[in-house]
């Protein structure tokens, strides 16, 4: 061989001694509880966890971390079910996982960034997927229903993150007035367990998009937090039969945050159920609170019993950052009509 091609296959050598694509990440396959409970708390960036079909019933929470170049996979076919009977043990004064405590949560995330959710199912457990201090999350294809209170939170800062082309129905089953089918940030009243950027539950940027959510929601389908800002609502199927009207949940969507566009939702409400109107607006904290929102082409039918597809309650306290109502949007069986607000072309 001579000595330049001796000399390249030197450096190839080298360079394919160096090289760990993502494609050889490894898959756990996994079949009992005990299994996946041994995945979630192994898990490295790059790393897919598969489910087989079954049901897995335990406490399943991971605390490992991926990357945006390696996120981490726990994936499984809709007959792949979490189950978690909790909570159990004495909860620290904010929930975080400590020994022989047992959240109730089917599925939770607590400091781990990057993952992706994909097809599997959680029932029968007191939150569906809990996201705290998790950014970049994603939720695809997966179903979640019968929780004690809400199906999907994404807490504590959990930013970037989506739940897409998903289903949540029949959530409050225990705590009704707190059955949110997916919750973004906290309650300010929350704020000193779960506010980590400077005080405020800073869950910015959230996805929900082409999910189907109810019947059987007993609170908002889409609970938006004081705090939390420039999120997209967007391509939804509410079904608002079954909401409770209790605890203030009597509307599809509440926007106490900001910067958010909602689009092409469509929104039916039928008895049994509550629903004062379909899309409404607070401010909790002053400031942006429930300002700067935009509603684009959603079509609402409010089955008779809401006053308006979308109200803005933040009139005079948003004038200076107002949220918009464009013509787009329609409506159907509202005793006021539209909306309050003046209406943008």
């Amino acid at each position: 061989m001579s000595p330049k091609k001796t000399c390249a296959a030197a450096i190839a050598l080298v360079i394919a001694s160096q090289w760990t694509p993502a494609a050889q990440a490894a898959t756990v396959n996994v079949t009992t509880a005990a299994q996946l409970k041994a995945a979630l708390a192994s898990a490295t960036p790059g790393t897919t966890i598969s489910l087989a079909a079954g049901t897995y019933r335990g406490s399943f929470v991971t605390q490992k971390a991926g990357t945006s170049a390696q996120p981490i996979t726990l994936t499984g076919p809709a007959g792949a079910v979490l189950i978690n009977d909790g909570p159990a043990g004495d909860p620290p004064d904010c929930p975080a996982p400590a020994p022989g405590y047992d959240s109730g949560y089917g599925l939770w995330l607590v400091d781990a960034p990057y993952w992706n959710l994909t097809g599997f199912t959680v029932v029968e457990s007191k939150k569906g997927i809990v996201a705290d201090n998790s950014h970049h999350t994603v939720i695809d294809r997966v179903t979640v229903r019968k929780t004690d209170e809400e199906g999907v939170h994404f807490r504590k800062s959990s930013a970037d993150s989506i739940i897409r082309n998903s289903t949540v129905t029949d959530t409050g089953l225990v705590q009704i007035g707190f059955g949110e089918g997916v919750y973004i940030g906290s309650a300010e009243s929350n704020w000193e367990c779960h506010g980590n950027s400077g005080g405020v539950d800073r869950s910015d940027r959230v996805q929900v998009l082409n999910n189907t959510i109810g019947p059987n929601v007993t609170a908002e389908h889409v609970d938006v937090k004081e705090g939390t800002q420039k999120g997209v609502i967007r391509g939804n199927t509410f079904n608002g039969k079954g909401i409770s009207g209790q605890h203030s949940a009597d509307s599809w969507v509440d926007v106490k945050g900001s910067g958010y566009l909602l689009e092409n939702n469509t929104g039916t409400f039928s008895k049994p159920g509550t629903l004062a109107n379909g899309y409404e607006t607070h401010q909790i904290t002053g400031g942006a609170s429930g300002c700067g929102n935009t509603w684009k082409n959603n079509r609402s039918d409010v089955g008779g019993s809401g006053e308006y597809a979308i109200k803005i309650t933040t009139l005079s306290q948003c004038a200076s950052n107002p949220n918009v109502v464009h013509a787009s949007n329609t409506v159907a069986g509202a005793k006021k009509g539209l909306t309050n607000a003046k209406v943008t072309p």
